[in-house]
């Protein structure tokens, strides 16, 4: 007896394909755009962030995981795709693995919040809600992952790190702006995007 795959079926897996494609390529874009260096410990200013939080916003936990997924394997095998150009192996005894590693926490936390917020639909007070979704976020996930990645590569004190860290803290509440204001924009365009 055959079975028959539902037509909607088949579109729903090629459509969640292309969204995983098409956000893991945006990751990438955003990790390429030039970086600036800060600080003392080999972690430049860059757009991962941002890509990371609008990819958690829109794709929701699983396909957001998938494509952070995709850009780190692709970016572990070699193509240069993380941030500076830098690719391979390698790039994970640097002082930029934790904030890898926070990547994947953090767009599944990220998806899962931002579902929660928006399961009755959308309203004023939903941008509120998100930019407080990525804020804590970046401070029980992102940063103190990514502090730890820094302190185990240069050999320093978590305390001393944490302290370093907290220059980036200012731009990366302006990437939380950003990332809420396209998020709520691609609600309104495509607003089943995100509970597909």
């Amino acid at each position: 007896m055959t079975t028959v795959t539902p037509s909607g079926t088949r579109a729903f897996h090629a459509a969640d394909l292309a969204h995983v494609a098409v956000f893991a390529a945006l990751i990438a874009a955003m990790s390429l755009m030039p970086a600036i260096p800060l600080g003392g410990f080999g972690v430049p200013i860059t757009l991962q962030t941002l890509a990371i939080s609008i990819t958690g916003l829109c794709l929701g936990p699983w396909r957001g995981l998938a494509a952070v997924a995709l850009y780190l394997l692709v970016g572990s095998a070699g193509l240069p795709v993380f941030a500076g150009g830098k690719a391979g192996l390698a790039v994970w005894a640097g002082p930029t693995a934790g904030y890898l590693v926070a990547f994947l926490v953090t767009v599944v936390v990220v998806g899962f919040l931002a579902r929660a917020v928006t399961a009755r639909g959308t309203s004023a007070r939903t941008p509120i809600w998100l930019f407080l979704v990525l804020i804590a976020c970046r401070v029980t996930i992102t940063y103190p992952l990514g502090t730890l990645g820094i302190a185990r590569a240069t050999g320093s004190s978590f305390g001393d790190v944490w302290l370093a860290d907290l220059v980036y803290w200012p731009g990366d509440v302006i990437k939380s702006v950003i990332a809420v204001l396209v998020a709520y924009a691609i609600y309104k365009a495509f607003p089943r995007l995100l509970h597909r």
